[in-house]
């Protein structure tokens, strides 16, 4: 591996960076409801209704009717179900362009994909065909810790075999990456593909 890569594993998010969801029918029906766009994942990423499926202690369809009964302040009960079916039921897909430079870098190092996902991810991964991407992947379901707190990312570097500050660290949502920067990791506050392909540059030459 070239000195100039300065890390010598990527931890990398699942939702946000290597997965896309699209929520445009949820969108349709907020619209169809009077409601401003959104409303249903303001409700639905609250901590009290998110960190239950987070930690999995929930299902993703119990969070689903958390989300209606947060919901039904708002619009008529039946109007609440629909927007939370929805949520949960939204399509995704993978990005391409992060996952090929992904799997260039794993050529190379170890790639530990740590997540705060539901129960559920597995049988996502599988439906997206990767579950070959990494060597390993934390779900924060799985080991009952989300991030940002820090032993989650203590088990992804121990699954690594590398310390913290030879990681490099990819997520979207930037309380994560702060605490990866506060732990001495590289960190790429993702938003594009282009951010991850500038931070992989020194390994692949790209």
């Amino acid at each position: 591996m070239t000195p100039l890569a300065r890390y010598d594993a990527v931890l990398c998010d699942v939702d946000n960076v290597i997965r896309r969801y699209d929520s445009s029918h949820v969108a349709a029906l907020e619209r169809a409801a009077g409601l401003a766009e959104g409303t249903t994942l303001k409700v639905a990423f609250e901590p009290e209704t998110d960190l239950p499926l987070l930690l999995g202690r929930i299902t993703p369809d119990a969070w689903a009717e958390s989300v209606a009964q947060g919901l039904t302040a708002l619009v008529p009960e039946a109007t609440a179900r629909e927007l939370a079916t929805a949520l949960a039921r939204s399509p995704f897909e993978a990005d391409d362009a992060v996952v090929a430079l992904l799997r260039r870098a794993r050529a190379r190092l170890p790639l530990v994909l740590v997540t705060n996902a539901s129960v559920q991810l597995e049988e996502d991964l599988e439906a997206l065909g990767l579950t070959d991407l990494a060597d390993h992947v934390v779900s924060s379901a799985r080991v009952g810790i989300a991030k940002p707190d820090r032993r989650i990312y203590d088990i992804a570097t121990a699954l690594a075999g590398v310390p913290a500050e030879r990681c490099l660290f990819v997520d979207d949502t930037l309380e994560n990456v702060d605490t990866a920067l506060a732990l001495g990791m590289r960190t790429v506050h993702f938003r594009e593909a282009a951010d991850l392909g500038r931070a992989l540059q020194p390994l692949l030459g790209v």
